[in-house]
């Protein structure tokens, strides 16, 4: 189960990094990250903290609910 979840956060925040139209090296200077741990991100070798998914939501105008996957009632 963890490991679905795991693969859904990386496809997910794929999608939202795509959408969002902004360079990858431009997000991790906003959130504060290196690109690097984008790229982990991506791989699904690593799962950002809270702390900077939040940030990531906020630069990519996106809800933590789309990234993680959950569906509104």
């Amino acid at each position: 189960m963890e490991q679905n979840l795991d693969l859904m956060i990386t496809e997910n925040l794929k999608r939202e990094i795509e959408q969002s139209g902004i360079t990858k090296t431009e997000i991790a200077r906003q959130v504060g990250i290196s690109k690097s741990t984008i790229s982990q991100y991506l791989s699904g070798r690593a799962q950002p903290t809270l702390a900077t998914l939040s940030k990531l939501c906020k630069v990519l105008d996106c809800s933590a609910d789309d990234i993680l996957g959950v569906e509104r009632k």
